[in-house]
């Protein structure tokens, strides 16, 4: 708690994002002495002239006490690349955002996410799709992450509300504002059975150019993202991007082909994006049929002592399992049929190129006997 307002300290100062930050944190070895370090040390760290004016006066200017104060009178609290409550999932893209400004909670249960996304201008059918995949979608226990928009993102949300299920709200403003203005009342049910989420200092105005680097949190929030309806021109299809780029998977709703509004989601599965006809086309491509379940296998033990040798191995960094198969001098077969059994029970994950990493959510312990 004592290094919060350092880490909300550098997200107020312009010019120092997550490569700059990580940089100082691999130079100083904490993000307190960072924060006081002496303008030469800056400058021998990597700050150029700008970044470190600017913290400079940020230093003489900022009261990161009432910062934090700030933060929890709007009911919210900030989560950093040091806590354990920072999502997963987000933890792997590059570039993480540092501070994550959250109103409402995070829970275990959101590792289980997938965006839904689209046009401002949805079309009926677009509202209609929408309802019935993110309604069907939250009912398997998965957790939907969308924008906050108008048209298809508002509809995912309220879908997902009237289902009893979870959803995520990712803003391009501070969790204290809400944009659009009439979605207060929509909010607030967010806050209740999700979360409010941004990368923005509280007080941060909605501007356009806030929006596009927003969507790689979407899409880091989420095992895929679902286009239903976008035009060729929409910011969904920027969100798209980010997935792609983060390994995630795409999928998209075909329309029709006379409609401008479907220019975009028809163009993504011409270039590969996977065809969603019915809530089970995500959920099995995605393994999601079995998410209560899953959420229950969580709070097992090891089952034996391969699983209790593997998971003392295996963290947050993706690690190979051929690495891991020398680490605990087992079979190669023994140690990959053990990891599937411990993906199945969500204690790890792969990420790719058969490297792993532990799945371990805040409020879940494995003991290692």
């Amino acid at each position: 708690m004592n290094d919060l307002r350092y880490w909300v300290g550098f997200n107020l100062v312009r010019g120092i994002g997550p490569t700059r930050l990580r940089a100082l944190l691999d130079y100083f070895g904490g993000v307190e002495r960072a924060w006081h370090a002496p303008s030469e040390e800056l400058r021998s760290a990597g700050l150029d002239r700008r970044s470190l004016e600017s913290l400079l006066a940020a230093r003489s200017a900022l009261d990161l006490d009432h910062e934090l104060e700030r933060i929890a009178s709007a009911g919210a609290h900030a989560l950093t690349w040091a806590d354990d409550g920072y999502p997963s999932l987000l933890r792997e893209i590059h570039d993480p955002p540092p501070v994550l400004y959250v109103k409402g909670e995070i829970t275990p249960e959101d590792a289980w996410a997938v965006a839904v996304v689209g046009t401002r201008r949805a079309s009926t059918y677009g509202r209609e799709v929408t309802r019935r995949l993110s309604g069907t979608l939250a009912r398997s226990g998965v957790t939907i992450v969308s924008g906050l928009a108008r048209g298809v993102d508002a509809e995912a949300h309220r879908a997902a509300l009237e289902a009893g299920g979870r959803t995520i709200a990712v803003l391009g403003c501070g969790v204290d504002r809400v944009y659009p203005p009439e979605y207060r009342k929509l909010a607030a049910q967010i806050v209740e059975h999700g979360a409010l989420v941004s990368d923005y200092p509280l007080g941060t105005p909605p501007e356009g150019s806030n929006f596009p680097p927003r969507n790689r949190i979407i899409s880091g929030l989420s095992l895929g993202v679902l286009i239903v309806e976008a035009g060729v021109r929409s910011g969904a299809l920027i969100t798209a991007d980010f997935a792609a780029e983060q390994g995630r998977d795409v999928f998209a709703v075909p329309g029709s082909i006379l409609a401008r509004g479907n220019e975009g989601t028809n163009a993504l599965i011409q270039d590969g994006a996977k065809v969603v006809l019915g809530p089970e086309d995500i959920l099995e491509e995605l393994n999601l049929t079995m998410v209560a379940e899953q959420v229950e296998a969580r709070q097992v033990l090891p089952a034996d002592e391969t699983e209790a040798a593997l998971l003392a191995r295996i963290s947050s960094d993706p690690t190979h399992v051929d690495e891991l198969q020398q680490q605990v001098g087992l079979p190669i077969a023994q140690v990959t049929s053990t990891l599937a059994l411990m993906e199945l029970k969500g204690m790890v994950r792969q990420v790719g190129g058969m490297k792993y990493v532990v799945a371990r959510e805040p409020g879940v312990e494995y003991v290692i006997e």
